[in-house]
């Protein structure tokens, strides 16, 4: 046995030794058997006094529920016959070490031994003359205590002596511990349950952070304790803050306390097991801060559907959610309290108190100096008629309470005392442990048909009774909270049910406040955690081509699909290619369509002129391949436009570079041909070799089949077929990407399709400027040499437009188009210069196209010996 029980079993003996008792006061009713009662008739004292102001509804409304209930035990002739209960209830004053000395008189008649004590030793508070007692009652059972401190320290005791206690209002976790509390149960459930409702409250409000609020005692810290277990067990709740308010708050303390809850604002939730005076000096200190609204109050059982706590605070308290065991009012009771009177209640010590406090009046009789501004109490006043009455919510458990004793002692008395009337020897004294079994097993139902609370009173093996709540809101009326009132929102039992539609908050009347470290993420955002706090976050958007996958993952799409505007999902990427309605096709088909159709005019008047003088010295075979060169050239544009397939990019493969080959081939081989006549006949008279219009195709087709063997090989190495390419216009923006169907070719690849015409363009005009010499007489070398001379300018422009465009989102129209338009261009120019001004001469001014007279030997031989055929007029 530790030291304060055996210095509590000291102090016990002592008195009952001393047979001496302070003046505290009790109310006694004589029975064959005594229930001990402890009630808060009184607040804890201030500046060292013990108790102070009287407690109308905590403490005399339930202590007269205790008197009412032993009255109807009594007059029941069902229950207990022959047995009267009495009782010896005592005031706590609010104070756990208060209640503990009063308690000890429970405990005397069982230690009690005979002789007399030394009434000098002894000392009272506050002066009072000690008196003699009467001889204790045997208590066997006690109802109460109000506080759960006050319940634990009266625990300690009563176990000692193995006196069964029952509670109606304690309901700290910790006496539920069956190992310490053994003689302990209650008619309400315990904490444990309490938080389990307000977990689920907070968590159905979709709130995540809260803070905690909690008076120093175990009421308090085991409610707060109990959350924060059941929170975190059950996950998803956060605890900013868990703040304890003193015992004794210091001046400004609740000033702190508000200070402290604003550290984290974002936790607007506020759970709160606290005592009634906290909860009133928090709501003060909260409208001194001008922060009405901002907190958003739960509270626990000592909050419950009071008034008291929020009296003249309405507005701090408006939207506050408040949990209550589940009671029903005692109809009973009620016509009971309001016929109480001085006359009719002269058991009640404090009844006279509670009368001048009620009445707001002075008993003449009071002693003292009357103040002249309190009118004198008549006793006719009327409870009821003459002051606010409203049952205070606890007094049905302890109505409850003592109906459980009484049934216990019923099932007992039947058992040790089948077929007698009053006591028997077996039940005198009566055994605390055997009553204590059959309170255990009680059930039964008290004054409402279906039990007092709605559902039977029993208890569990701890000694605990069912959870089963009320849900209130404090809500404003008419838009005033002055006179609003508390709303029921729902009930909790086991599993909560509320009723969001009910709920009505500060601001928007129908949207929850929010209670969040960190607000919900939007679509298509990923929620980014602070270390070491669960519930914050930041929010990081899938940018790019990533996607939501749940709250905390972005990934990429697949290649072939881009994200949804809201990130929250992937679709397909829209494919595009150019069509023959696309503004970027118009150019390049204009530029095509008059191309062929001039070609095809000059090819037409070349043929149909064949033999006239113009045509035979442009060198007619030659002339026809450059033709059929420059058509295909023209034409190539039809297939860069047209949608891609195997065909199509087969076909562009081959004659994307064979126009552009077959004109440079015949181009390099006319320039070559005229520069090898001039440079030979500086030197001598004979005409240097492979310049008969057969040597000149042969070379001109010679050249062309390097380029088709390459692309045939191409073609055998790598089939042609379509494709869609999503990388092409895989934009930063994923709204602007498209995947692009186009042939199997990069880049690179069609410049290498051209890359031999570009090289014969190139030879052909280092020939035409080393041909730039020649008289004007023979003026096919100069258009030849303007023409490539053009020529290599519209290349040189087509190459950085190609390239510089690569990363671009139209690419494919403007790349395309860039060499449409090039090809057509350098076509065109082709076409200009060396065939234009001769169809012009054929069609118009035929009186030109006739054989001029030649030259003589002598002065032709002086420049270079003339052809010996019948092209000999080409170098003319």
């Amino acid at each position: 046995m530790g030291r304060l029980p055996v210095l509590l079993l000291w102090l016990a003996w002592w008195l009952s030794q001393a047979g001496i008792a302070c003046g505290a006061g009790s109310v006694r009713l004589a029975g064959g058997l005594t229930l001990g009662g402890l009630f808060p008739v009184h607040a804890r004292g201030a500046a060292g006094r013990a108790c102070g102001a009287l407690k109308k509804e905590q403490g005399v409304h339930r202590l007269e529920a205790m008197l009412y209930a032993l009255d109807r035990v009594n007059a029941d002739p069902e229950l207990l016959p022959g047995v009267r209960l009495g009782a010896r209830l005592l005031d706590t004053c609010s104070r756990d070490t208060y209640a503990l000395e009063q308690a000890l008189s429970f405990v005397q008649a069982l230690i009690r031994g005979r002789g007399d004590g030394d009434e000098a030793s002894v000392r009272c508070p506050g002066g009072v003359p000690p008196l003699r007692s009467a001889p204790p009652e045997r208590v066997v059972a006690v109802v109460g205590a109000s506080a759960s401190s006050v319940s634990i320290m009266v625990a300690n005791v009563l176990r000692l002596f193995a006196i069964p206690q029952i509670s109606y209002a304690s309901t700290a976790p910790e006496l539920s511990d069956s190992t310490r509390y053994d003689f302990f149960s209650r008619v309400v459930p315990p904490d444990s349950y309490q938080a389990q409702a307000m977990v689920d409250i907070v968590r159905a409000l979709g709130w995540n952070y809260v803070s905690t609020l909690a008076s120093e005692g175990n009421y308090g810290e085991s409610g707060v304790e109990a959350f924060v277990q059941i929170s975190r067990e059950a996950g998803g709740v956060c605890i900013a803050q868990s703040i304890k308010i003193p015992r004794e708050p210091k001046p400004g303390e609740f000033h702190k306390v508000i200070r402290r809850l604003m550290e984290t604002p974002n936790a607007r939730g506020i759970i709160i097991f606290a005592n009634e005076d906290d909860i009133r000096r928090v709501l003060e200190a909260t409208r001194q801060a001008n922060l009405t609204g901002h907190f958003l109050w739960v509270g626990s059982d000592s909050w419950g559907s009071k008034i008291s706590p929020i009296l003249n605070l309405e507005e701090e308290a408006v939207g506050a959610i408040t949990i209550l065991p589940k009671r029903a009012s005692i109809d009973g009771f009620d016509q009971y309290f309001m016929t109480r009177s001085l006359e009719n209640n002269r058991r009640n010590i404090w009844f006279a108190e509670f009368w001048e406090e009620n009445f707001n009046c002075k008993l003449t009789s009071s002693g003292g100096q009357s103040d002249d501004s309190t009118r004198k109490c008549t006793g006719e006043e009327r409870i009821g008629q003459d002051s606010a009455y409203e049952q205070e919510g606890k007094v049905q458990f302890v109505i409850d309470a003592v109906y459980a004793i009484a049934h216990a002692l019923h099932s007992m008395h039947q058992a040790l005392c089948p077929g007698h009337t009053g006591l028997c020897p077996a039940m005198e004294p009566t055994d605390g442990r055997t009553l204590l079994h059959y309170i255990r097993a009680v059930r039964f139902n008290v004054l409402l048909p279906v039990g007092s609370a709605g559902t039977p009173v029993m208890f569990n093996e701890n000694g605990d009774a069912p959870g089963r709540y009320d849900i209130f809101q404090y809500q404003a009326t008419n838009g005033s909270a002055s006179s609003g009132g508390y709303q029921a929102v729902g009930q909790w039992a086991e599993a909560l049910r509320l009723d969001m539609e009910v709920l009505r908050w500060s601001g928007d009347p129908h949207e929850v406040p929010p209670s969040q470290c960190s607000l919900p993420c939007g679509p298509g955002e990923r929620k980014k955690m602070v270390k070491g706090v669960p519930c914050c976050w930041h929010c990081e958007a899938c940018d790019g081509y990533r996607f939501q996958v749940d709250e905390f993952t972005c990934e990429a799409c697949p290649g072939d699909m881009r994200p949804t505007p809201n990130h929250t999902g992937c679709r397909p990427t829209p494919v595009v290619r150019l069509t023959w309605s696309s503004p970027w096709a118009a150019l390049p088909l204009l530029l095509a369509v008059l191309g062929i159709m001039a070609t095809t005019t000059i090819m037409a008047t070349f043929m149909r002129h064949n033999d006239t003088p113009i045509v035979r010295a442009s060198g007619r075979e030659l002339s026809y391949v450059l033709l059929t060169g420059i058509f295909l050239i023209y034409a190539i544009t039809f297939l860069m436009v047209a949608e891609p397939c195997a065909a199509i990019c087969a076909a562009r493969r081959l004659l994307l570079g064979l126009g552009t080959t077959l004109s440079y081939s015949a181009l390099l081989t006319k320039t070559n041909r005229i520069y090898r006549i001039f440079e030979q006949g500086k030197r001598s008279v004979t005409p240097p070799p492979f310049i008969s219009p057969t040597s000149q195709l042969v070379i001109t087709f010679g050249l062309t089949s390097l380029q088709v063997v390459g692309v045939i090989a191409w073609l055998g190495a790598q089939p042609p077929h379509s494709v869609i390419d999503y990388e092409e216009q895989r934009t930063v923006d994923p709204e602007q990407a498209r995947g692009v169907l186009k042939c199997d070719m990069s880049d690179l690849s069609l410049i290498g399709c051209l890359g031999y015409s570009l090289l014969l363009m190139v030879t052909c005009t280092v020939y035409a400027i080393k041909a730039r010499g020649v008289p004007e007489t023979f003026n096919e070398a100069k258009p030849i040499g303007f023409t490539m001379y053009t020529t290599c300018i519209i290349w040189l422009a087509f190459v950085p437009i190609f390239f510089g465009t690569a990363q671009s989102a139209e690419k494919i129209y403007i790349q395309t188009t860039t060499l449409t338009v090039s090809l057509s261009l350098s076509a065109s120019v082709s076409l200009g210069m060396l065939y234009v001004p001769k169809t012009y001469v054929i069609l118009f001014h035929p009186e030109q196209n006739v054989q001029k007279r030649k030259r003589s030997l002598k002065k032709t031989s002086t420049m270079a010996a003339p052809p010996q055929n019948e092209n000999a007029e080409d170098a003319k």
